[in-house]
């Protein structure tokens, strides 16, 4: 063999590496969710304004989320007389804050943002002792299951970082 052949021989098998090492770095299963909570502003409190997609209800919510994906433990469809929508089951210490919210913001409402996106709001109604959150998302009922999947994949990821 010349070595012509054997210096191409040689590259050829360095590009088959560099190819074959490019490929067993995996790409995420699915693209995770910033799934948030934020509070309706008091009239005359400083907020931002935000927009449901569907409705186009307008929203002025604090600056700052009052539950985020961290405090995720569960999702699920849930089917309800008024309709199908999403039920959100927070960790046990977020729980106890959402009582405690529940308690002092009457008539207020949770607004659901999933990446940084409103989809749906919740209006408190009465305190909310269990830790889970019924909300109305404003995208069709067929995307609820991929929704749900993706945010329990993002709940148990979160879970796993947090045991490391």
């Amino acid at each position: 063999m010349t070595c012509r052949g054997i210096l191409l021989q040689v590259m050829v098998a360095a590009a088959a590496m560099v190819l074959a090492g490019s490929q067993t770095a995996q790409a995420p299963a699915h693209r995770p969710f910033a799934a948030r909570f934020y509070l309706e502003a008091r009239p005359g409190e400083v907020g931002v304004l935000v927009r449901l997609p569907v409705s186009g209800v307008n929203i002025t919510v604090g600056a700052r989320p009052v539950f985020v994906e961290n405090d995720l433990v569960n999702a699920e469809v849930a089917r309800i007389d008024l309709g199908v929508c999403l039920m959100l089951q927070l960790t046990p210490a977020a729980a106890r804050d959402l009582y405690r919210l529940s308690v002092s913001s009457l008539g207020r409402q949770l607004v659901f943002f999933l990446n940084d996106a409103p989809l749906g709001a919740r209006r408190i109604e009465q305190a909310m002792p269990d830790g889970v959150i019924l909300v109305f998302v404003e995208t069709p009922d067929e995307q609820l299951p991929g929704l749900v999947a993706r945010l329990k994949r993002t709940s148990a990821d979160i879970a796993a970082l947090a045991k490391k």
